[in-house]
């Protein structure tokens, strides 16, 4: 008996909505949206005055902007995730045609009418936030061609801006005080050491197509190094910094969060390739702990108006 032929697949011209999920790639919210409620934190308000506020701001800064941002990139990018990464929606087929670059469009656009509802600060930091995502993953910008450019605008935007939005926007538009700027700008420097770690995965597609990432123009183990500086001085400067704010309980566990990353960071320098994922697992959380610990200590600042 013949068999009959097999009928040949069509080719897809939509993506499937679990594709668009993978695309927007929810497990990078957190960060930001950790930042945002980080300042909410710091700013003092009673938060159940303003649950609403604070429910607009996680949903901004987390599955629009920073969706976005990743909808940018990945769009950018789809050259490169052909070597370093096939498996991911655009270089796999399963995101066909310029559904990628529509997404990046209409997530941004959505992000800033969201932004409308929060103020002037929180519609001009969403702005510049997505400024900022655009500007890193797209030509003839594309900061993050070099890693030094591209992990501070990412670092900025995901961590310090995030920060001060939340603050600010509890603030009802006021400008953040001098230790939240500080508080902010300390942790989008240690930020840049973390962004360095998602480096690592991608050295050979990065060298091989001109993305001048730390570990590509430092070397694995220069670029390790570099990423642990980043990471652990400014969190030494931050306790230093709660504890001439008469915080020093609050000083004492940023300090030993900090110290509790280097076991993790001894491993990575000897295997940065290997154990970069590891330490990005294990010894952020720790960070972004510090984050939190630091913005309950500007809260109790609050009474003496100085945060």
């Amino acid at each position: 008996m013949d068999t009959p032929p097999l009928a040949l697949t069509p080719p897809r011209t939509r993506p499937a909505l679990g594709t668009v999920a993978e695309f927007l790639k929810p497990i990078t919210w957190f960060p930001p949206m950790w930042a945002f409620a980080c300042g909410v934190v710091a700013s003092g308000q009673n938060l159940s005055e303003q649950w609403g506020l604070l429910l607009l701001g996680l949903v901004l800064t987390g599955p629009l902007v920073c969706a976005s941002s990743q909808a940018v990139n990945d769009w950018f990018d789809r050259h490169v995730d052909a070597i370093n990464e096939p498996q991911r929606p655009i270089p796999s087929g399963r995101m066909p045609g310029r559904w990628g670059l529509g997404i990046a469009i209409g997530w941004t656009v959505l992000s800033l009418l969201w932004a409308t509802l929060m103020g002037p600060w929180g519609f001009a930091a969403c702005a510049l936030a997505i400024v900022l995502s655009w500007a890193y993953s797209a030509p003839p910008v594309r900061l993050k061609n070099n890693g030094w450019w591209g992990n501070s605008a990412c670092a900025l935007s995901y961590e310090g801006l995030a920060w001060l939005t939340g603050t600010a926007v509890m603030l009802g538009g006021a400008w953040p005080g001098f230790h939240s700027l500080a508080l902010a700008l300390l942790f989008s420097v240690g930020a840049h050491g973390i962004m360095t770690l998602n480096d690592f995965k991608a050295i050979e597609g990065d060298r091989r197509m001109g993305v001048a990432s730390l570990p590509v123009q430092l070397g694995a183990q220069g670029a390790a190094k570099a990423a642990c500086l980043f990471m652990l001085l400014p969190q030494g400067l931050v306790a230093a910094c709660l504890l001439n704010w008469q915080l020093p309980w609050h000083a004492v566990a940023v300090l030993v969060l900090a110290l509790l990353q280097w076991p993790l960071m001894a491993r990575f320098l000897r295997e940065p390739i290997a154990r970069a994922l590891h330490l990005s697992a294990f010894g952020v959380p720790l960070f972004v702990s510090g984050m939190m610990v630091s913005a309950w200590g500007l809260r109790q600042l609050q009474p003496l108006g100085v945060a």
